[in-house]
């Protein structure tokens, strides 16, 4: 069997029961052709919130996910929900995966669990690899396909995907807000900054909500798989952990958190997870542009200023819950003990985004 990009060797404290899980998967499957046996399982290194496992067969590749151990936030790595949300979704937007089976039994490996078929194709990291072959033309043909990808899944009708149970109605901008101001408080730890500048400015300035659509609150380029055979067009949208009903331009400023450009500090530049550094990739401005012209939007420079720090306080306070997680010992994972440096900077962002703007 081929190798797969970004799977290694399961560390000791993530392993399982493979036995179980493949036994409760001939049992439990909405397909189990091919599941004969135990199959060899390695963990995908990149996420750092859910685990995440390939499960290879001879004839078949299956990917397992996971809470991880230790303490969450409440409501987090809900894996019934993730499951149930992309089980819906599937007839609208075909990006998802193919859902198999969810398992609430935690009996059956120490958690609950689902399982989905493995999207094949290429999932880009922080660069774009060379052996793909795209020039400057064909990373900009790739970046606006990612944009409209965004665009048609905040155009996605929720009702017939049986989401619109998702929606809390107004008032998503104040309660997001809220929300990740007391995650923040609740996961601070004494050797990283609190935010609380940054939390009062949110506070003061939430604009109003916009319509509410599904919203996926985690798109950027390593949640994104690429056809093998055209790397430019995408034909996966992977890790549904966040997504919700509520204002896109929240989700549009999550985006523009992680959009790193290659003029950016040398130091927002290092900590990229994503290639949009590369030339040919559009700018932070022109994802904006790009964006609201195809949805008919207009935002003010105020409020996009508000989208985008909001968009850096959450993913800060992300990186603070798995921070929270390596600084209590829940975890000796070495890769989570850098993102205090990552909360610290983010911090820095905000502050130097608001001097600049606000």
């Amino acid at each position: 069997m081929t190798e797969v990009a970004g799977a290694a060797r399961v560390r000791d404290e993530d392993a399982f029961d493979v036995g179980a899980a493949a036994a409760w998967l001939r049992e439990n499957a909405s397909d189990a052709a091919g599941l004969d046996g135990d199959p060899e399982v390695r963990q995908f290194a990149g996420g750092a919130s859910n685990l995440t496992y390939l499960m290879r067969w001879p004839g078949r590749d299956l990917v397992l996910r996971r809470p991880p151990s230790g303490t969450k936030a409440k409501g987090a790595h809900d894996m019934r929900r993730e499951h149930d949300l992309q089980a819906g979704l599937a007839a609208s937007f075909p990006l998802v995966p193919t859902m198999v089976g969810y398992c609430g039994d935690e009996s059956v490996i120490g958690s609950e669990f689902y399982v989905m078929e493995r999207v094949a194709g290429t999932i880009l990291r922080k660069d774009v690899p060379d052996s793909l072959g795209l020039d400057r033309d064909a990373v900009k043909t790739l970046c606006e396909n990612a944009v409209d990808v965004l665009v048609w899944l905040h155009d996605v009708d929720v009702d017939p995907a049986g989401l619109r149970g998702l929606d809390r109605g107004d008032g998503y901008v104040e309660r997001q807000v809220g929300g990740w101001a007391g995650r923040m408080r609740r996961a601070h730890t004494p050797d990283v900054p609190d935010h609380e500048a940054t939390m009062a400015w949110l506070e003061a300035h939430r604009p109003a909500d916009r319509p509410h659509t599904l919203i996926h609150n985690d798109f950027r380029f390593d949640n994104l798989v690429l056809d093998p055979d055209d790397p430019t067009r995408v034909v996966g949208v992977l890790d549904w952990e966040l997504a919700t009903v509520g204002d896109p331009l929240m989700d549009l400023g999550s985006v523009l958190a992680y959009w790193v450009q290659a003029d950016d500090d040398p130091t927002f530049v290092a900590l990229r997870l994503q290639p949009t550094h590369t030339p040919g990739m559009l700018t932070r401005d022109e994802v904006v542009t790009r964006y609201c012209a195809a949805r008919g939007v207009e935002v003010s420079p105020r409020d996009l200023l508000f989208y985008e720090v909001f968009g850096l306080f959450r993913l800060a306070v992300i990186a603070q819950q798995i921070y929270y997680r390596f600084h209590h010992g829940q975890t000796t994972n070495p890769a989570y003990g850098a993102f205090r440096d990552v909360v610290a900077h983010l911090d820095h962002r905000c502050a130097r985004l608001l001097a600049e703007r606000a």
